[in-house]
C-alpha cells in the first residue's frame, strides 16, 4: 500500500512539471522577429510529411514528425562535428555513407522527435534509434537502413523509443503533401516559432520546387549549431552533387551564424530530391543547370539560417558582421565569427551601446591576420573607424542612434587581401539567462 502511494505521489509530481514546462512554454514571449504567420510553401511531389504527439518529454504538444520520400529519391546531410555526438547523428552519418555508394531503390524516411537528444545515453542512444528506425521500416514497408532519425533537446536522458514506435500507425495514416508546416512546429524545443523556406524557380523550362523548415533558438554556433533542417525538392539531381552542394552552401549559412558559440549534439542537415520533376538528372556541376539549382538552394539555406538567429533565445536585435580585406574567405569567416561570438560586442550591442572597440579586440583575438594600421569599421553607413583611427566624421551621437536599431549591420576591413565573408548573430541580453537556467525545470 505504501508502495502504491509512493508511486502515486510521484506520478502527480511528474504531472505537475509537465504541466509547469508546458505553462512556461505558452508563456515565453515570441521573438520580435516572428512573422505573423509560417510562410506558404510549395509542396513538394514525392515528399509527405505528417506529425503526432508522442509525449517524449511534454504532454499535450505535437512532438514527432514523419517524412516519407518516394522511391528513387536521393539524399544529402552535414552534421554536428562534436566529439559527443548523438546516436541520430551518428546513424544518419552511417546511412548518408551507404547510400551514397549503393543508392536507394525502395522509400526513405525521416523520423524527427523533441525534447530528448538522445546523447550522451550510450548504448541505450543506439538501441533506441534502431527500435525506431526498425519499426518505422516495418509501417512504411521499407527497410530500416532507409530510415533516418534526429533527435532535439535536453542531453543525458534515455529517450523512450516505445512512445514514438507507438505513434508510427497514427503518423503514417496521416501523411500527406501539404505537411511541412506541423512538421516544423513538431520538431520545436525553445524556438518561439516556426521556421520555414522555400522557392520555386525554372530549370531548363521546368519548374522546380524547393521547401525546407528548421528549428533552432539557443547553442547555435558552428560546427553547425543545435538544429535540425530538412530541405526537400522534386529537382532530379545525383546524389554526390547534391551532396557537394550541400557540403559547400552549409559554409556560407548554417556555418555562418551564431547565437551563442555553443555547439550541439545533435546537428543534422538533410537535404533530400525525389526527381519528380520531369527534368533529366542534374549528373555534374558542370551542367548548366546546376548554377539555377545551386542558387536557390542556398537561397532557402540562408533565409533558414538567418531565421534561427532572429529566434535566438532573448534576441532583441539582429547583427550581419560583413569582413572583407582578410586573407581568405575562411579567415574572414573566422574574423567574424571572433566579433559575432564576443560576449562583450554582444552586451554591448544589448545596451545599444557604439562600442566599437570592442570589435577591435575582437578582431585581434581571432587569431587571423589584420593589418592594425588599416583596420576600419563601419556601423551600417556611418564609417566609425579608418586606417587605424577614430574617423573625423564619426560622432558618439551618431553611433548611439544607430545602435537602436532592430536590425544592424557591422562592416569591417581588415586590409591584408581579398577575402571576404557575412555571419549573423544576435545580442546578448538577460532573457537568455532566464531561458537556460529554466530549461530543465
Amino acid at each position: 500500500m505504501a508502495g502504491n502511494r509512493s508511486k502515486l505521489a510521484e506520478l502527480r509530481r511528474r504531472q505537475a512539471e509537465i504541466a509547469s514546462q508546458i505553462a512556461k512554454l505558452e508563456a515565453a514571449p515570441a521573438s520580435p522577429f516572428a512573422p505573423e504567420r509560417f510562410p506558404d510553401l510549395a509542396p513538394v511531389e514525392g515528399v509527405r510529411l505528417s506529425n503526432a504527439a508522442a509525449g517524449v518529454r511534454y504532454a499535450g504538444r505535437a512532438d514527432v514528425m514523419l517524412a516519407e520520400l518516394a522511391a528513387g529519391s536521393v539524399i544529402a546531410g552535414t552534421f554536428t562535428r562534436s566529439g559527443t555526438r548523438s546516436a541520430p547523428v551518428l546513424w544518419c552519418q552511417e546511412r548518408i555513407a551507404a547510400l551514397a555508394t549503393e543508392p536507394a531503390v525502395e522509400k526513405l524516411a525521416i523520423v524527427v522527435n523533441s525534447g530528448n537528444a538522445n546523447a550522451f545515453t550510450g548504448r541505450h542512444g543506439r538501441e533506441a534509434v534502431e527500435a525506431v528506425t526498425a519499426a518505422t521500416g516495418r509501417v512504411l514497408a521499407v527497410p530500416a537502413g532507409n530510415v533516418f532519425m534526429a533527435s532535439t533537446g535536453v542531453i543525458g536522458e534515455p529517450l523512450a523509443a516505445e512512445r514514438i514506435t507507438a505513434r508510427l500507425e497514427e503518423l503514417a495514416a496521416g501523411l500527406t503533401g501539404d505537411g511541412l508546416e506541423g512538421a516544423a512546429r513538431a520538431i520545436m524545443t525553445t524556438d518561439t516559432y516556426a521556421k520555414g523556406a522555400g522557392a520555386v524557380i525554372d530549370i531548363g523550362g521546368v519548374p522546380v520546387t524547393i521547401s525546407g523548415f528548421a528549428k533552432g533558438s539557443g547553442m547555435i554556433a558552428p560546427d553547425m549549431a543545435t538544429m535540425l533542417v530538412f530541405i526537400f525538392t522534386d529537382a532530379a539531381i545525383e546524389q554526390r552533387v547534391l551532396q557537394a552542394a550541400v557540403s559547400e552552401l552549409t559554409d556560407r549559412s548554417f556555418n555562418s551564424i551564431t547565437v551563442d558559440s555553443d555547439t550541439s549534439t545533435s546537428d543534422t542537415l538533410l537535404v533530400g530530391a525525389t526527381g519528380k520533376a520531369g527534368m533529366a538528372p542534374i549528373k555534374t556541376r558542370r551542367d548548366p543547370r546546376y548554377r539555377a539549382f545551386h542558387g536557390a538552394l542556398e537561397g532557402v539555406m540562408r533565409d533558414l539560417a538567418i531565421q534561427v538567429v532572429k529566434d535566438g533565445e532573448g534576441a532583441s536585435k539582429i547583427i550581419a558582421i560583413t569582413v572583407t580585406g582578410a586573407k581568405s574567405e575562411r579567415a574572414a569567416r573566422r574574423i567574424g565569427l571572433a566579433i559575432a561570438n564576443s560576449p562583450l560586442v554582444k552586451t554591448a550591442i544589448a545596451g545599444e551601446d557604439p562600442n566599437w572597440g570592442r570589435v577591435v579586440m575582437a578582431v585581434g583575438k581571432s587569431g587571423e591576420a589584420a593589418d592594425r594600421d588599416r583596420l576600419s569599421i563601419s556601423f551600417g553607413d556611418i564609417l566609425v573607424a579608418e586606417n587605424g583611427w577614430v574617423a573625423p566624421s564619426y560622432t558618439e551621437e551618431a553611433g548611439a542612434a544607430y545602435m537602436k536599431r532592430p536590425e544592424l549591420e557591422i562592416g569591417v576591413d581588415v586590409g591584408v587581401g581579398e577575402g571576404r565573408a557575412t555571419v549573423w548573430t544576435c545580442d546578448l541580453t538577460h532573457r537568455y539567462i532566464e531561458i537556460n537556467a529554466d530549461y530543465r525545470s
